[in-house]
Parts: structure tokens; C-alpha cells; sequence
């Protein structure tokens, strides 16, 4: 009764992808996940009942690719993105940087309030980080190739990668090198000159990752944060999902078990059973054992391959560069129930323009700086920065008539808190972090009903994501392509056979993609050198 042709370990979205294109193609499939929900950090809660619905980590969609979303017919399951309309910088000055709609003269004309250089630098940027991303982009959708490797395999596929980047040229080649070991500070400083439009710019390249604006490979990560597409085309927009980010991974599971897939909530796995170097299947915290001819982990990496198995059934480098796995955090998640929409001293009568996007308090890079220098000597930032939104603006479903849920994303705390939490002082960061806000929009915290408060330590704990980093692991230069997780390991194979991995932490991670979903089944195909797995 528990033998299934692929077991996936960990409900969150990138599993649930994976569980969906593995029983679309045939395979009798179990996802087995520990929390009693599906979606990982990927979900709709009500933590305070159930007036209000609030997306607890995962806040905002864009990097699902358009062809997951068609081949597992989502949007039949529910998915429904909207597009954010603006975004909103308001400062302690008084002043606001507001940059709504698609009408590109307009934005150009807002930029030009504070550099009419950067304004007409705009398009320019614009269109040199999508050559870029269009480059980059497709380069997620492979596996990484295995650079250094001699079998014949491997060496095609560095040529491929090597063949696309032809269409860079030697120009093109070193500025796309410069955007993968340079700062975003830096990278910002070469192309403008206005703090405010550099604020801009440099918060998604630090968003969620524990490095400040001046750390090297920042530049990257907003790069990494531009290559999305809502599926309308527009490369780079965000927007929110109808009924919560939980709606995604909803959606995702739905359309899993259409294709016949089951999926276990409250099974939290022990182990993964191997036999002879091969993996065999799985067994619950229960004692309850389920056999596989293929198992997939969509967890963290230090809880599959350090918790989950023997070490010794590990090669000894492997071991050491999963333990060695950077997976850092300072990030605070910020809830709010509100009895009435925000109003902004900075632009009056323009709430219906800004409430529909992100709201930015950043007031320049230095800002970002300080606030991350802050909890790298060990203590929350003094002034944090925070990246916002009010979904409900347009979801109804997300709170009743007239009220709303406002999401805070912001940084920095220590990263230690994960294994070492200190709720009074998380506490106080999260009043420092309001207070700061309310001084720029007076109604907010006289309208603030409940909040939620969550910090690396609940993260890790409460969610699996192992020193609450929202990545499963940074995405800092020396953990991407090729590295992540492991030297020889970005293709989601493992030294065990027939286990394969499809966390956040590999290759196209980072963010809810489902590309390392999509991806490992890609690979699992090939491995059996079948057009459809339709046994194992």
C-alpha cells in the first residue's frame, strides 16, 4: 500500500511543482509535508482569525515562468496575479518619489525632479538589464552547467552556455561580469546621480539577503529580481496574487492532484532510506515507510543531506560544502490588520495612485547601509528599511469591507536570532520599524488592529527555512550557477542515485520560481532516457 513510483519530500512550491510534472508524466507521486499546510513560505494564514488573510512571508509573484504556469494549468486552479500599479517612496523631507502606471514619459518626468541626467539615463538602464536578464533568464530554466567537469556531457553543456553568450560580445561579457561580483552601490554610483533614484534601485538588490548595499555581488541579486514576467510580456513586473501567495502553492497542489498526484500534510519525514548508494524511499517521524524508485527533497539543504541522511553515506567534500552552505538572514516579516488604508503627508490625495504598488521606506543607500551595519555588529538596526504593500487594496477576499492587511518585509536583525531569538528586542526593532512609518503616514498606527511579527527564529523553526533565509541559502556570488548547492551537484542529482533535489537552494532558487520543480523533472527524464516517465 506505500509503494509509490516518486516520493517528494516537502510541500512547499517548488515540491509541489515537482510532484505536478512528475504525475503529469505518468508517475504514481507522494509529497509528504511536515506542517499541516501546503506552500512552505509560500502562505495565506490567519493569525488572527478569520477576518483576515494575510500572505505570512512570501509577499509578491513575478518569477514563475509563463510556461509552468500554462502546462500546469493554473490559472483553471485559481491563480490570479495583479500587477502592482506604482511604487512609492515617501521621505522624512516631505517629499515622495512616485512612479506609477506604464507611461514611460511620466516616469522619466518624475525622475527628472531630481536629475534630469538620470531621467534621460533611465531607458538606457532599463534596456541594458533586460539584454542582460534576457540572457540570464533562460540560463535558470537548464540545469547549471558542471564547470571544471571533462565528461563529454558537461563539456556540451559549458559550450552551450558559452555559444549563448556570444550574442554579449567582449563588452557585453564584462559588463554582465560586473554585474555578478559588483556591489549595487557601485553599480548605481556608475549610472546615477540622485540618492533618491539610487534608493530605488538598491532596495531589490538586497531583499532578503544578508549583505548590505555595498557588498559585493548585491548587483546580482537585482538582477535576479528584474528577470520575472507575469506572463503579459513586461520583463521585471511584480504583482499579487489573488487570495495570498498561499493561492500560488494552492493552485500548484490542485493541479498536482489533477494529475493524480497525493499529498500528505501533518508527515514530517525522518529519514530517507537507501540501500546500496541508492535511495529506496522514505520514513516518517511515525515509523511509517513509503518506498520510491525516486525521491525528491524540495527542503533545505542542511535538513536533506545532514538531517535526513547518514553523513557517512556522504562523500566526505560533499559534507563538508553543505555544512559549509551560507543560509544567513536578518529579515523581519511584518504583519499588519488595518482598520482604514494608510494616508501619506507626502502625497495627499493620491492614495488610490500608490496604495495599489510597493511602498518603499528607504530614504537612500546610506540608510540601507547603516541599518545593515546595524545587526552586523550584533544588533537590530536602529532605523530599519522595509519594502510594503497592501494586497487587499485590490483583493476583498484578504479582509472585510473597509479594513486591510498591509505587508512589511524589512532588515536587518542579527542573523544569529535564528538559533538565538530575542523576543523583547524583536519586539522593539518592530515598534522602531512602525513608528518610523507612521511618522510619514499619521493614521497608521492609531489604525493598526493586530500584528504579526516574524523573525529568523520563527522562520527557521516554524517553516524549515534554516537560519531564516527566504532562499534557502544567499545568493551571494559564490553560491550561484555552477555552486549552488555543491560543486558538481547544480544539475539536482546527488550522491545518492535516484535521489534528486529541488529545493530554493538549487540552481533557478531563490524567490517562488518553481523552476528547480520544473527543472529536476527535466533531469529525472533524462536519467531514464524516457519521453515519459511512465514507470520506474
Amino acid at each position: 500500500m506505500n509503494r509509490y513510483d516518486a516520493v517528494v519530500i516537502g510541500g512547499g512550491h517548488n515540491g509541489l511543482v515537482a510532484a505536478a510534472y512528475l504525475a503529469r508524466s505518468g508517475a504514481k507521486t507522494l509529497v509528504l509535508e511536515a506542517r499541516d499546510n501546503v506552500g512552505g513560505a509560500s502562505t495565506t494564514e490567519q493569525p488572527w482569525g478569520s477576518e483576515f488573510n494575510v500572505s505570512a512571508l512570501s509577499y509578491v509573484v513575478s518569477l514563475i515562468p509563463p510556461r509552468l504556469v500554462n502546462e500546469l494549468k493554473l490559472h483553471q486552479f485559481g491563480y490570479k496575479v495583479y500587477p502592482q500599479e506604482s511604487y512609492f517612496m515617501p521621505r522624512t523631507d516631505g517629499d515622495a518619489l512616485v512612479m506609477g502606471g506604464k507611461d514611460a514619459a511620466a516616469k522619466r518626468a518624475e525622475i527628472a525632479r531630481y536629475s534630469k541626467r538620470d531621467a534621460e539615463t533611465l531607458d538606457e538602464w532599463n534596456e541594458w538589464i533586460g539584454a542582460l536578464g534576457a540572457i540570464l533568464a533562460p540560463m535558470l530554466m537548464q540545469p547549471a552547467p558542471a564547470v571544471g567537469s571533462l565528461r563529454p556531457g558537461d563539456l556540451l553543456s559549458q559550450a552551450r552556455v558559452g555559444w549563448r553568450f556570444r550574442r554579449l560580445g567582449s563588452r557585453g561579457v564584462a559588463d554582465l561580469t560586473r554585474l555578478m561580483t559588483m556591489s549595487i552601490s557601485d553599480l548605481l554610483d556608475d549610472w546615477f546621480e540622485s540618492p533618491q533614484v539610487k534608493a530605488m534601485l538598491a532596495v531589490s538588490g538586497v531583499i532578503g539577503t544578508w549583505a548590505g548595499p555595498a557588498e559585493p555581488g548585491t548587483a546580482y541579486v537585482m538582477l535576479h529580481h528584474h528577470i520575472g514576467d507575469l506572463g503579459d510580456g513586461q520583463v521585471g513586473q511584480w504583482g499579487f496574487a489573488s487570495g495570498g501567495m498561499g493561492a500560488v502553492a494552492n493552485a500548484i497542489a490542485s493541479s498536482a492532484r489533477s494529475f493524480g498526484a497525493e499529498i500528505r500534510t501533518g508527515s514530517p519525514v525522518a529519514r530517507i532510506l537507501t540501500r546500496n548508494g541508492r535511495a529506496t524511499g522514505v520514513a516518517l517521524s511515525t515509523g511509517e515507510e513509503f518506498s520510491a524508485g525516486t525521491v525528491v527533497t524540495a527542503t533545505h539543504p542542511k535538513i536533506a543531506f545532514l538531517q535526513h541522511l547518514d553523513r557517512a553515506e556522504l562523500p566526505d567534500d560533499f559534507v563538508t560544502d553543505i555544512e559549509r552552505w551560507k543560509s544567513r538572514s536578518g529579515v523581519v516579516k511584518i504583519n499588519l490588520a488595518l482598520a482604514e488604508l494608510p494616508e501619506f503627508t507626502a502625497a495627499p490625495g493620491a492614495a488610490p495612485h500608490i496604495q495599489g504598488g510597493t511602498i518603499a521606506f528607504a530614504q537612500d543607500v546610506e540608510h540601507i547601509e547603516r541599518a545593515f551595519q546595524d545587526a552586523r555588529s550584533g544588533r537590530a538596526a536602529e532605523l530599519p528599511f522595509a519594502d510594503m504593500c497592501i494586497p487587499s487594496f485590490f483583493d476583498s477576499s484578504l479582509a472585510p469591507e473597509g479594513k486591510h492587511v498591509m505587508s512589511m518585509f524589512t532588515q536587518w536583525v542579527p542573523h544569529s536570532w535564528a538559533d538565538e531569538p530575542d523576543q523583547s528586542a524583536l519586539d522593539a526593532y518592530a515598534d522602531r520599524m512602525i513608528d518610523a512609518v507612521s511618522e510619514l503616514s499619521p493614521n497608521l498606527k492609531g489604525s493598526i488592529l493586530h500584528r504579526q511579527v516574524i523573525g529568523p527564529h520563527e522562520m527557521q523553526e516554524s517553516y524549515g527555512l534554516i537560519g531564516g533565509n527566504i532562499f534557502h541559502g544567499e545568493l551571494s556570488p559564490e553560491q550561484l550557477f555552477h555552486m549552488r548547492p555543491a560543486p558538481g551537484y547544480a544539475d539536482y542529482r546527488t550522491p545518492i542515485k535516484n535521489l534528486y533535489q529541488a529545493s530554493s537552494a538549487t540552481h533557478g532558487g531563490g524567490g517562488v520560481t518553481g523552476i528547480p520543480g520544473l527543472n529536476v523533472v527535466d533531469q529525472i527524464r533524462r536519467d531514464r532516457r524516457l519521453g515519459k516517465l511512465k514507470r520506474f
